[in-house]
């Protein structure tokens, strides 16, 4: 009797047991299978079929599913990275339904391919959002694609917005494609207004900079180098690296008023006076001399350097004191 009772007592506790273990291996079985599938739809989605590591996860869930904020915390981390594998984490960013968040993605997107990247942003020149539109200009000119110049000009030339077409205008001269040389001058041909400054001195600057990509190969500016003896400063090399076209010359005539013009703001006319040094052209030789003393420093430095890289280009000796 006694051992029948017991059975009796304990019976029910054995089987809530084994109810219990039963439903925790069911857990564990069904949240393998939960990881597994997860871990799936992750390398199915890795951009090349590349597994992601657990970061680049990390990255690719909170552009999909988290809130903005989380978002461009993702973005800015991937641009952090510099890398074509993190850029490309940040491609579907651009078509994400918050233009902050569009606009962030952008510049987090330069370092994928070349062509990839181009084709991704153009369309933003397009957005609604004027922040946007230039945000995507600027990341266009890291990119430094050729296939963005006919998008960037007409940007540039028809945009409502002035801050979005001076960031076409940047992004020009980074590029460095010689078919942006007409729409650029064109800006200059114009008078000067107060409110256009800024486009005006980065048209100028973007023409030396296109001029200085095709001659030397070299996209980085810097004006005025340095106020150190001629020794000291970094000009370039002295044989040019690809031909000077016609159009430098039509180029010369527009900068070379653009620098005696008073009207022009003065950072215009430095942008102007490096851009005469980075076309070449021995016909600004005589007007650059006359800025050497000039009462602004930076004009006159920058002049100096202008009349050093026409020297080297063309094999002369000119006066720079």
């Amino acid at each position: 009797m006694i051992f029948l009772a017991r059975s009796q007592f304990c019976s029910p506790v054995l089987k809530a047991a084994r109810a219990q273990a039963g439903r925790l291996i069911s857990y564990f079985i069904l949240s393998l299978i939960v990881n597994a599938s997860i871990s799936a739809q992750v390398n199915n989605a890795s951009p090349g079929g590349i597994d992601w590591t657990p970061v680049e996860a990390r990255l690719s869930a909170a552009i999909r599913d988290g809130n903005i904020e989380q978002k461009r915390d993702a973005l800015l981390e991937i641009r952090n990275f510099r890398s074509e594998r993190a850029s490309r984490l940040a491609l579907p960013a651009l078509r994400d339904s918050d233009p902050m968040v569009r606009a962030t993605a952008a510049g987090s997107v330069v370092f994928a391919p070349k062509s990839e990247a181009s084709s991704s942003l153009t369309p933003l020149l397009n957005d609604k959002q004027e922040f946007v539109r230039r945000e995507a200009a600027y990341a266009l000119g890291e990119v430094q694609d050729k296939a963005a110049t006919t998008a960037l000009v007409q940007l540039m030339q028809h945009d409502k917005i002035l801050e979005v077409r001076t960031a076409a205008a940047i992004s020009l001269g980074k590029i460095g494609d010689a078919t942006a040389m007409q729409p650029l001058l064109a800006i200059l041909k114009t008078r000067p207004k107060d409110d256009d400054e800024f486009l005006r001195r980065s048209a100028a600057r973007s023409i030396g900079q296109i001029a200085q990509i095709i001659v030397t190969g070299n996209p980085s500016v810097v004006t005025p180098q340095n106020f150190l003896p001629e020794k000291f400063k970094d000009l370039g090399s002295s044989d040019a690296t690809g031909p000077a076209t016609q159009i430098f010359t039509a180029a010369t005539d527009v900068l070379v008023a653009v620098l005696r013009n008073k009207n022009e703001s003065d950072d215009t006319r430095r942008e102007a006076a490096y851009a005469l040094g980075a076309l070449g052209d021995l016909k600004s030789v005589a007007v650059l001399q006359t800025y050497l003393s000039d009462p602004d420093p930076y004009l006159a430095e920058i002049s100096k350097e202008a009349l050093l890289k026409i020297e080297r280009r063309n094999k002369v000796t000119t006066p720079t004191n």
